[in-house]
């Protein structure tokens, strides 16, 4: 964006504007059209220059290699182990927890499972061999209005799917699948996302595929978060993500063994609007 010195006031809020909606970005979901495919179980890529962008910079990360521990997810998985700034708290806390497992975060913020399940069916899991893949996914499909026993099943399968798609490009890794957390900005879904849960529990079998559920520790029985536990009713703050290592930790001592000394992970990634000249103009 070019300004004379005439224009300067105006572009200011221009510029004040890109910047809010940038922000608001990782925030807010997408409707669900500019996903693409309604249903979870189609592959379906995000057409927004910056999810086009985010891809990309993914695909780099896995070609080089060095991950064991693999997760993938929307922005609650993004938020944890991403480099920008205003998440900093979070890339702290992900480096106390997994530094020396070798860990890589492929997760990106507004994606469905079937946003997900597309990445990596497109180079994001292409050769990278982790020993530990974990999954949470589906806390967009599910939305903020129930939808009933279809779009339940529905959720149900796209996650099978991504197990499914999991197992095909790395058959040698233990997939450890995360019951979607509880959302507060929607009481309205919280006994769908029992369900699903409840549902997406009996894919484990003990061996290859483990199930892991820390929602009685990140809110009470009536589904309530604990106060301190999330940012706004749905991300989780330091606190919540703690929960959710803690119930990690003693699976991946098991699969993995204790964290060593080194790290040979790559770096994480950040937004691409944030340095990209072109996203947003």
């Amino acid at each position: 964006m070019r300004c004379a010195s005439r224009t300067l006031f105006p572009c200011f809020f221009a510029a004040a504007f890109l910047v809010a909606n940038s922000l608001f970005a990782q925030v807010a979901p997408e409707p669900s059209s500019a996903r693409g495919s309604a249903s979870a179980t189609v592959p379906t890529p995000r057409k927004d220059l910056n999810s086009r962008l985010a891809h990309e910079q993914l695909v780099e990360k896995a070609k080089k290699g060095g991950i064991d521990l693999y997760f993938l997810g929307d922005s609650i998985t993004r938020r944890w182990g991403c480099s920008d700034p205003q998440w900093a708290p979070m890339l702290e806390n992900w480096k106390k927890n997994f530094f020396g497992w070798n860990a890589g975060n492929f997760g990106w913020g507004a994606d469905c499972i079937q946003n997900i399940l597309w990445r990596i069916q497109n180079g994001e899991l292409e050769g990278v061999n982790p020993k530990v893949i974990v999954i949470l996914a589906g806390t967009n499909n599910v939305g903020r209005n129930p939808g009933g026993d279809a779009k339940i099943a529905d959720i149900v399968h796209g996650i099978k799917a991504l197990i499914a798609t999991c197992q095909q490009k790395a058959p040698g890794a233990k997939i450890i699948i995360t019951g979607i957390f509880p959302r507060n900005d929607s009481m309205a879904v919280l006994p769908e996302i029992q369900q699903i849960n409840n549902k997406i529990a009996q894919s484990a079998d003990g061996d290859r595929i483990l199930y892991l559920n820390v929602n009685d520790k990140l809110s009470g029985p009536d589904g309530v978060l604990i106060d301190g536990m999330t940012v706004d009713k749905l991300h989780p703050s330091v606190q919540g993500y703690q929960i959710w290592a803690d119930g990690l930790r003693p699976i991946l001592i098991k699969l993995l063994g204790e964290p060593a000394k080194a790290d040979h992970a790559p770096a994480p990634t950040g937004d691409p609007q944030a340095t990209h000249p072109a996203v947003g103009s």
